[in-house]
């Protein structure tokens, strides 16, 4: 056996994947069509009105901002900023909450960046994120007062993730994780949304990274993926057996140790800062550059996303929330 081989086998010893395509699912809790429409709204406020979101165009961010928070007061909820300084520049994370009960048991976070790379306008990467969070707020926002759910989700939209921020303390989730551990924050678990709407379905056209592509997975892209690492087990499977009710979307599940150094890949967006901060954090994502071949890329534009996948995004979000009774 060569090295390589034992490589590939200890790899898999440790990394669980899951094929968890939907079965006895329910039928929809929101209108597909109506969400399918509001979230093509907010991909092209993001990536036609106010264009390239990145450190590149500071007045854009601030657009980005001012948009997500008013957003947000428009249901009637507080956006509040989390400021902090980019070199020079200051930029801001929004953050807005959702309570069912005075004082809720549960406490989650939908997390996902709004900064788009240099030269693009980040349709799939990220603002089809940033358009599913608003879309579950407005769900969730609705139904308070009218369900009775021992919850609290907060929703936080960082400021900057891309490169040149990638990777160092400018990161808004490093920013918002950081604070978060110093003052005890309760976050149950952090959901993390990283490119949530872009589909493939030739044969061949959904690629895996090492080791997983030797492993009979689907070569199709039409499922979204939730990746999490050991400590996160719990909180994914729960999340896992809820978006399985959901026979629209397909869903594959990654367990991967040591908060996936072993993988790097997969570390590639919000839940790491979350991960090294000890918190538990899933990413749910469409697979990014395994699948989208305009990733990074100006060619990353809304016309390229399903927004029928996008809203059925929503509804599999919504049906874990509304698991916390």
């Amino acid at each position: 056996m060569k090295a390589g081989t034992i490589i590939i086998v200890i790899i898999l010893g440790l990394i669980y994947v899951e094929d968890l395509y939907a079965v006895n699912g329910e039928s929809a809790m929101i209108d597909i069509q109506e969400t399918k429409q509001r979230l093509q709204d907010h991909l092209h406020t993001l990536t036609v009105t106010i264009g390239e979101r990145s450190v590149s165009v500071p007045e854009n961010l601030k657009k980005t901002a001012a948009y997500i928070a008013s957003f947000y007061r428009d249901l009637g909820l507080t956006a509040d900023k989390q400021t902090y300084s980019y070199l020079e520049l200051p930029v801001d994370n929004i953050v807005a909450e959702i309570s069912f009960s005075a004082h809720p048991k549960h406490r989650f976070m939908i997390g996902a960046h709004y900064d788009s790379v240099s030269g693009t306008v980040g349709a799939d990467d990220n603002a089809s994120a940033i358009a599913v969070q608003l879309e579950t707020a407005r769900h969730l926002a609705a139904l308070t007062g009218k369900e009775k759910l021992d919850l609290a989700v907060k929703f936080v939209s960082f400021a900057l993730e891309e490169p040149p921020a990638y990777n160092t303390r400018h990161m808004g989730s490093r920013v918002y994780a950081k604070m978060a551990r110093k003052v005890q924050e309760q976050i149950d678990g952090m959901i993390c949304l990283e490119m949530v709407g872009y589909t493939c379905h030739d044969s061949g056209c959904q690629d895996y990274p090492f080791p997983l592509m030797f492993m009979n997975y689907p070569k199709e892209g039409n499922f979204i993926g939730i990746v999490n690492n050991f400590k996160s087990r719990d909180f994914a499977r729960r999340l896992v057996e809820q978006f399985q009710k959901n026979r629209q979307l397909p869903v594959i599940k990654l367990t991967v140790p040591f908060n996936g150094w072993v993988m790097p890949a997969v570390r590639l967006s919000d839940h790491a800062s979350f991960w090294d901060q000890g918190f538990k954090a899933v990413m749910v994502t469409d697979s990014a550059f395994y699948r989208n071949p305009y990733y990074h890329t100006p060619a990353d534009t809304m016309d390229k996303l399903d927004f029928e996948y996008m809203a059925e995004v929503v509804e599999s979000l919504l049906l874990f929330f509304l698991s916390h009774p």
